[in-house]
């Protein structure tokens, strides 16, 4: 592999991690240009984000857990092999917006299929690929909930329908995963103002690779 850089952003839904990726990417266009890709999971690709509409429709309420899960690592297979390793081995800046730590919060937790059994799964999926660095954004599920139903009410999908206690279940699978892998996942505050966060996460960013985003 190449001298490129993997960055994740992950996050419950209504944290707006997306939000701040977007801005952060069109910041630092402005001074790496080229060098720096972004990118989604599910998605990022034509076959990846195939795999994605079946993901999210939510036509599609009688997907079995263990069927969702495995369709998620097939798009980040094809992801990781189509997008992402070529951008890394040409030495590029890689931000995806969510990665494995995605899976094993939603499926392992979230659907009680068990996180190290989805651990397991990704672990083939990506041949062990770890991002550099991962910036987790924090919010309580209440408030991500009423954000998204606030602020994106028609762009809800299967998974933004879930109960309250599968987002629950799902941040606490998120905090499991920064106590686990602190050298790894950085923690940004997501219940500030979006001005604030967007500065915090950039000071995560300069921090972590000095020089690159400063």
């Amino acid at each position: 592999m190449g001298t490129g850089l993997l960055i994740t952003f992950e996050g419950p839904d209504g944290a707006g991690k997306t939000s701040v990726l977007n801005t952060l990417f069109t910041d630092y266009t402005r001074r790496l240009g080229s060098k720096l890709v972004t990118t989604r999971e599910p998605g990022g690709n034509k076959i990846s984000e195939a795999i994605r509409s079946i993901i999210m429709d939510q036509a599609n309420v009688e997907m079995d857990a263990r069927t969702e899960a495995l369709l998620f690592a097939a798009a980040r297979r094809q992801h990781l092999m189509q997008t992402v390793r070529p951008a890394l081995n040409d030495g590029k800046i890689v931000f995806s917006d969510r990665y494995v730590d995605s899976s094993i919060a939603y499926q392992g937790a979230g659907r009680n299929i068990g996180e190290q059994a989805v651990a397991d799964m990704n672990q083939f999926a990506t041949e062990g690929l770890t991002p550099d660095l991962t910036v987790y954004f924090d919010v309580p599920s209440e408030v991500g909930l009423a954000r998204i139903h606030q602020y994106r009410s028609n762009e809800i999908n299967r998974l933004d329908d879930e109960e309250l206690s599968f987002h629950q279940r799902v941040r606490q699978a998120y905090l499991k995963l920064v106590a686990a892998h602190p050298e790894r996942i950085v923690v940004v505050d997501a219940t500030q103002s979006f001005d604030d966060v967007v500065h915090a996460t950039n000071a995560v960013l300069v921090d972590r690779f000095p020089g690159l985003f400063n």
